[in-house]
């Protein structure tokens, strides 16, 4: 039978691309609140005339609230938002994609949020809040939750709270980080997540990249060593995915490393491994924390990346991720991907 979310796209196809239009608006408000009307109209691609007009519906429909300090959504607009997402999902072909992406990276389930976070900041906010819904589908009883560092996951940091599981919460770094812009340290992003559930945390004091010899030393610290014994027990990891060259540049490689990165045409990195398009390993920097061969043994993965420009590190990284990850993603990347 056809649905009628079908039917409508047949007959009345105008309509549903005004409601997507004012549903974005309306989503956009919600997540950057307040915001100016000049911001919106740029984020969103619009020019301040036609915005001008939908501004000026969604107030007289009582959905958002105009102030001098900018434009927040209602407790009405905040009823049709969550009424309208599944409806959206449909009209977008969001369903259908999250279908056809699981079939193409042989994973257990893909979750897609609206927009392209490339260009939408609201968008790593969804990513976070899509995120901490999926955590909290997860997390039964006590768990050890291992955790990267990066902007996305500072969005997931941001989204938790405390009702996110019913048990007690301890997070872990799933790496070291010193080295790196300390807010992006997955030292911090633990921090941050422990502090919005009212939960614990520890932390690794090493680099994120040591030489062998190094490695060999820290790992026999007893504080260090007593971090990395939890970290390989944690029953849910959630990383991010980078790209190759933002992630070389972000940890100071070398000259002689950043070239064989090039030259091997990297396009994806995680835990230290360096991707081509094909999945393969073309290089690979010693860390303090999980490596990719310690996956297979973490109950429960969450992948969250999002943006077009990350489609290729994606889809190179789940040619070596384990079958049982969770994909969470934005309509940019899940297009390119398809």
């Amino acid at each position: 039978m056809v649905s009628f979310i079908e039917i409508q796209k047949r007959l009345l196809p105008d309509l549903l691309t005004v409601m997507q239009k004012r549903y974005y608006i309306l989503q956009y408000i919600k997540n950057m609140q307040p915001v100016g009307r000049r911001s919106l109209a740029v984020s969103l691609g619009l020019t301040e005339r036609v915005l001008r007009s939908e501004v000026e519906f969604l107030k007289d429909q009582q959905l958002i609230h105009i102030s001098n300090i900018g434009m927040t959504v209602t407790s009405i607009g905040e009823e049709v938002l969550e009424s309208l997402s599944s409806v959206m999902r449909e009209v977008t072909g969001i369903n259908e994609m999250e279908q056809l992406l699981q079939k193409k990276l042989g994973i257990s389930r893909v979750i897609i949020v609206a927009g392209d976070s490339d260009h939408s900041p609201w968008v790593k906010k969804e990513l976070g809040l899509a995120t901490a819904n999926c955590m909290k589908s997860l997390l039964k009883g006590n768990n050890i939750i291992a955790v990267t560092g990066g902007t996305t996951m500072s969005s997931v940091a941001e989204a938790l709270t405390p009702s996110i599981a019913d048990g007690k919460l301890l997070f872990v770094p799933a790496r070291g980080g010193i080295g790196e812009d300390v807010k992006n340290q997955a030292n911090t992003i633990c921090s941050m997540m422990a502090d919005h559930t009212s939960s614990k945390h520890r932390v690794l004091y090493a680099p994120d990249e040591v030489s062998e010899e190094v490695y060999k030393s820290i790992s026999t610290d007893p504080r260090i060593s007593e971090v990395l014994k939890l970290i390989r027990s944690a029953n849910l990891l959630v990383h991010g995915i980078g790209e190759a060259l933002t992630m070389a540049n972000r940890r100071n490689t070398s000259k002689h490393d950043l070239e064989k990165i090039k030259n091997a045409e990297a396009v994806g990195e995680a835990f230290g491994y360096y991707f081509n398009e094909e999945g393969e390993v073309v290089h690979k920097v010693q860390t303090i924390g999980l490596r990719l061969e310690d996956l297979s043994s973490v109950p429960s993965i969450i992948a969250v990346a999002g943006g077009a420009s990350k489609s290729k590190a994606i889809r190179a990284y789940f040619k070596e991720a384990p079958p049982s990850t969770i994909l969470i993603t934005d309509e940019g990347a899940a297009k390119k991907l398809i």
